[in-house]
C-alpha cells in the first residue's frame, strides 16, 4: 500500500490520507472468509468485520452523498428499517458474504469521490446541516471520514488478530 504523499497539498493530502484508510479496510477482506468476516470474534463486542465494512459504506453515503448533496441515500440504506434496527447495517452484514461487502464499500467510496470531484474547494459547505443545522464543509467532512475510517480500521485489526487466533495450526 502507499503511504500518502508527504508534500501535497492539503486536498491531495486529506483524499490520499482517506484513500489509505479505505484501502486498509479493503485488505482486510482480502485476508478473511465469508465465516470469518460475520463471526463474533470477541465476546465483549457483537461487532463484526463484515459489520463495521458495511458501516463504513454507510457513513460514505451518509456523509457525502446525503449530508453534502442533500440526495436521497442510495440503496441499501434507503430502504432498510433503521427505525426498528438503529444497527442495521451492522447486524445485517451477517448476511452478507465478503464479496458483496466488497462490493458494497468499493461502490460507496466510488460515489464518494465522484461527489467531491463536483465540489471546487474544501470550503464549500454541504447542502444539509449537520450537528444543530450547521452546514460543515467539505474539509470537514474529509477530516470526520478519516476519523471514522482509521478508527474502524483499528476495530478491525484488533478483530482480525482475534481471527488469525481462532484459525487452527497449519
Amino acid at each position: 500500500m502507499i503511504y500518502p504523499d508527504v508534500t501535497a497539498g492539503e486536498r491531495d493530502s486529506l483524499e490520499q490520507f482517506l484513500d489509505f484508510h479505505r484501502n486498509g479496510v479493503l485488505r482486510t477482506l482480502d485476508e478473511v472468509t465469508d465465516a470469518e468476516a460475520t463471526a463474533q470474534v470477541l465476546p465483549a463486542t457483537g461487532l463484526t468485520i463484515g459489520g463495521i465494512v458495511k458501516h463504513l459504506a454507510s457513513v460514505e453515503d451518509l456523509w457525502f452523498n446525503h449530508k453534502l448533496l442533500d440526495a436521497p441515500s442510495a440503496e441499501p440504506w434507503r430502504s432498510a428499517p433503521f427505525d426498528q434496527d438503529p444497527d442495521w447495517e451492522i447486524n445485517s452484514a451477517r448476511d452478507n458474504i465478503v464479496a458483496e461487502l466488497r462490493r458494497l464499500y468499493v461502490d460507496a467510496c466510488a460515489a464518494s469521490r465522484a461527489i467531491t470531484a463536483t465540489f471546487g474547494a474544501l470550503d464549500d459547505r454541504a447542502k444539509r446541516g449537520s450537528f444543530g443545522g450547521q452546514n460543515v464543509s467539505l474539509r470537514w467532512v474529509y477530516l470526520h471520514m478519516i476519523e471514522e475510517t482509521a478508527q474502524h480500521r483499528g476495530h478491525i485489526d484488533l478483530l482480525m488478530d482475534a481471527v488469525r487466533q481462532a484459525r487452527p495450526s497449519r
